[in-house]
C-alpha cells in the first residue's frame, strides 16, 4: 500500500479517543491522538460515574489516581421520597463490601484525572498525543487513503492517513467534515447542572430521584464525592420547562423531601453542560472516517451515562480497525459500515433499544402516569436482574 504519516488519526482524546488509541497502538498501528484542548477532562459535564465491570472489560485497573469514591448500589427514588435500593453489600456480602477480599460495584472518578491516564495509557502504548491540536477537515484520496488537516500552534500540518476516528464530542465536527448528521434536537439534549457540595452525608450508593416536580425530562442525582463531600445535580429538557436547570436545582435543594439533608450545604464548585438523551447516530461511518463515543451519540438515552459506552466503544472501534487495517480490506464505498454492525451486536442494539424505552415514557402525556413509568423503568434499569446492567 502507498506510505502513510499514520494508520490512525484520532481527533479527541476523552473516554472513547483515548481507549480506541491505547488499544489500536497496541495492536500495532501507527497511531496518533490530538485534541485541541491543552487540559483533559475540562469543563467537567458529567458526574463521573463508571461500574468496575466497565473499567475491567476495558483493561483498566481501579487507582487512587483517578478515583473519588467507591459505590455500591443505587437508591432510585419517586417524587415524594418513596425508593427502592439495589444495595450490593446486602444482595452479595459475600462478594461487595469495603472490607478486606471484597469490591465495589463501581466507583466515582475524577474526570480531569481520568482523562490524563487513559491519554497517558494510550501514549505508554505507543500512541503519539498531540495537544492543542485542532482538526481543521479531510479529503479522501483516489489511493484509498486519506489526508487530514490540522492546526497545532497556529501552524497547519497536512498528514496522510488510513483512517480518522472522530472522537471529539456531542455534535460532532468530523461527522460534518464527512456529511454525517451529528446535530442534536433540543428535545433530546438535557441541560445539566450540579454543585460539589460539603456538608451533605451519603451512603455509598448512587441516588436517583425521578419526577417531573424535580427534573422535567430527565432526573436529580445525589453522589457520593469522596473525602465529605458529594454530587446534587439534574438534568431537565428545556422543551419540557419555562425554568432554567439552576432554578430547577435550586427549588429541588430546598423544597424536596432531602431539603433537610441539604439545609447545612455549602456549594464549593459548579458544573455543567449538556448531555445526550438521544438515539445513536444511524450513519457512524464514512470514507476512511468512523465515530465513537459521544461523537456517535453511544451514551445511555435512559440515564446519560457515556463513560462506560465511551470505553466500551473504544475498544470496540479499536479491535475492528486493527483486523480491518491488517486484512489490507478497503476504507471506502461503504466498506466501514462493519464497524457500526460491530458495534451494534455489541452494544448499540440494547441502547436502541432503550431508546424506544425512553421515548414512550415521555411521549405519554399523562405527567402522574409518565412519573410512575419512569420510577419503575430506572428502579428495574438498575436491579441486579436487568438486561441492561452492562450498558
Amino acid at each position: 500500500m502507498p506510505p502513510v504519516d499514520y494508520d490512525v488519526v484520532i481527533i479527541g482524546a476523552g473516554p472513547a479517543g483515548s481507549t480506541t488509541a491505547r488499544f489500536a497502538a497496541t495492536a500495532g498501528l501507527k497511531v496518533l491522538l490530538v485534541d485541541k484542548r491543552q487540559e483533559l477532562g475540562a469543563p467537567i459535564q458529567c458526574s463521573g460515574a463508571i461500574s468496575r465491570h466497565a473499567l475491567e472489560q476495558v483493561g483498566i485497573t481501579p487507582d487512587e489516581e483517578f478515583i473519588h469514591e467507591a459505590i455500591y448500589g443505587f437508591a432510585i427514588y419517586d417524587e415524594t421520597g418513596n425508593r427502592a435500593v439495589h444495595d450490593y453489600r446486602s444482595l452479595k456480602p459475600e462478594e461487595y463490601g469495603s472490607e478486606a477480599g471484597k469490591r465495589p460495584l463501581g466507583y466515582v472518578v475524577d474526570r480531569r484525572r481520568f482523562d490524563r491516564y487513559l491519554m497517558t495509557q494510550a501514549e505508554r502504548a505507543g500512541a503519539e498525543v498531540w495537544l492543542k491540536t485542532e482538526g481543521l477537515g479531510y479529503t479522501p484520496q483516489a489511493d484509498g487513503l486519506c489526508t487530514v488537516r490540522l492546526l497545532r500552534y497556529n501552524q497547519e500540518i497536512t498528514l496522510r492517513t488510513r483512517v480518522v476516528v472522530g472522537a471529539d464530542g456531542l455534535q460532532s465536527q468530523v461527522g460534518r467534515w464527512a456529511g454525517l448528521q451529528t446535530h442534536i434536537k433540543i428535545t433530546e439534549l438535557a441541560g445539566c447542572l450540579q454543585f460539589i457540595v460539603d456538608g451533605v452525608e451519603t451512603e455509598g450508593l448512587l441516588e436517583i430521584v425521578t419526577g417531573h416536580e424535580w427534573a422535567p425530562g430527565g432526573y436529580a442525582w445525589v453522589f457520593p464525592k469522596g473525602h465529605g463531600y458529594a454530587e446534587i445535580g439534574l438534568g431537565v429538557i428545556a422543551t419540557m420547562t419555562d425554568q432554567p436547570a439552576r432554578w430547577h436545582l435550586d427549588k429541588f435543594m430546598t423544597q424536596s423531601f432531602f431539603r433537610d439533608r441539604f439545609a447545612n450545604s455549602r456549594i464549593l464548585e459548579v458544573q455543567g453542560g449538556g448531555v445526550p438523551l438521544a438515539a445513536p447516530l444511524r450513519t457512524q461511518f464514512a470514507d476512511n472516517l468512523i465515530l465513537v463515543g459521544d461523537a456517535a451519540r453511544h451514551v445511555n438515552p435512559i440515564t446519560g451515562g457515556g463513560l462506560h459506552t465511551a470505553v466500551a466503544g473504544g475498544k470496540i472501534a479499536a479491535d475492528f480497525l486493527s483486523g480491518h487495517l491488517a486484512d489490507q480490506l478497503p476504507l471506502q464505498a461503504g466498506a466501514l459500515e462493519a464497524y457500526q454492525r460491530l458495534w451494534l451486536s455489541e452494544l448499540g442494539d440494547k441502547m436502541w433499544k432503550l431508546y424506544g424505552i425512553k421515548t414512550d415514557i415521555f411521549h405519554n402525556m399523562n405527567i402522574p402516569e409518565r412519573n410512575r413509568q419512569l420510577y419503575l423503568t430506572m428502579a428495574d434499569y438498575f436491579s441486579p436482574t436487568s438486561e441492561f446492567k452492562k450498558i
